[in-house]
């Protein structure tokens, strides 16, 4: 398949650099929604603001779905110092080591938006004797505003207010070797996929083998991402990231099929469906499982849903960090979702 690899990436840098922490997803929704809508695709918002992108399938009578969220980790203002700084709590689970001299914007409820950089409580070196060997963790860090803010009423006149949202920047760079490197890959990129996929099925004026709806949530990093699907999905597929390190196959050039999560295992026949198309295709795969991890899959069970659930992804480095994946992973996960999508044996 000739996916349109430049198209694929200016959307992910897009999509990447528009700050999303869970809770506060609006404007990467409604980046998604316009270009689904200008690929001439119907859709349509849930209460919560996840998105659903529906394209019609030669079978309608069977309908799949595929999730992926847009919402990712951030920070939140917890409280104002005496000082003028910010107390943080987290969004998710980001690893507030990696988050050590990271800059980031501030967005209050009237929108206005403000910088700042997230700092260790003990930040100089010739000042705090631990400043090297501190605890970095949501209590012994905190965000120094790049205003001039003496005290918690300068800030408060800013209009910041404890529950306004801390987005950490993405640092977002595509490399000429083909790799990605940014915050937020999980589940950005797949969000990418999607599109890559979509617009491929519009200028090749492909129909799925089923109706299938695009889903893109969130609220995935807190555990409720994809609890309400259409009632006639069948199948759900989650296309999150895979997951690399200890004993693991998966590599950042591979598609990885996941077996099992730390919430158990994932549907047997449809799990096998994914492995023997790659296999058919000779694609770059693992089969893994990942110990300390949840999907929308988990969400939709855990509500009720009555469907088969698979997740696949492209393989991410330094997960919830500093991550990175390289387009190979990328097109072999475009290629295996897109065989699920059109390949009768898939079915």
């Amino acid at each position: 398949m000739n996916f349109d690899q430049t198209y694929l990436l200016n959307f992910a840098k897009q999509l990447l650099e528009t700050h999303s922490p869970t809770g506060y997803t609006k404007h990467a929704i409604a980046l998604c929604q316009k270009e689904a809508e200008a690929l001439g695709y119907p859709t349509y918002l849930t209460n919560k603001g996840n998105l659903v992108i529906t394209v019609e399938g030669s079978n309608d009578d069977y309908a799949v779905g595929l999730s992926a969220h847009t919402d990712t980790l951030g920070l939140m203002v917890r409280s104002i110092s005496g000082s003028g700084k910010l107390a943080i709590t987290n969004l998710g689970g980001p690893i507030m080591n990696t988050l050590d001299g990271e800059y980031c914007t501030i967005i209050t409820r009237e929108e206005r938006k403000y910088t700042g950089t997230i700092l260790s409580k003990s930040p100089a070196a010739h000042v705090f004797k631990d400043s090297n060997t501190a605890q970095r963790t949501v209590d012994t860090m905190e965000v120094r505003l790049d205003e001039v803010v003496k005290n918690a009423d300068d800030v408060k006149a800013l209009g910041i207010q404890n529950g306004d949202f801390v987005c950490i920047d993405p640092k977002t760079q595509i490399t000429s070797s083909g790799f990605v490197k940014s915050r937020f890959l999980d589940d950005k990129i797949s969000v990418s996929i999607f599109f890559g996929i979509l617009k491929y099925l519009h200028d090749n004026k492909i129909k799925p083998l089923q109706k299938t709806y695009f889903l893109i949530s969130t609220y995935e990093e807190v555990g409720h991402g994809s609890s309400w699907i259409p009632k006639d999905i069948k199948e759900l597929v989650a296309v999150d990231m895979g997951c690399i390190g200890l004993d693991l196959a998966c590599s950042e050039y591979d598609v990885s099929i996941c077996a099992k999560d730390s919430g158990g295992p994932y549907d047997y026949e449809l799990t096998n469906r994914f492995i023997n198309l790659a296999k058919q295709a000779n694609l770059n795969y693992a089969v893994d499982i990942y110990p300390y991890y949840g999907s929308d899959i988990g969400a939709a069970w855990s509500a009720g849903n009555d469907v088969k659930g698979a997740l696949i992804g492209p393989g991410v480095n330094a997960s919830h960090g500093m991550e990175r994946t390289h387009y190979e992973g990328i097109k072999n996960t475009m290629e295996l979702v897109y065989l699920y999508l059109t390949h009768k044996e898939s079915m």
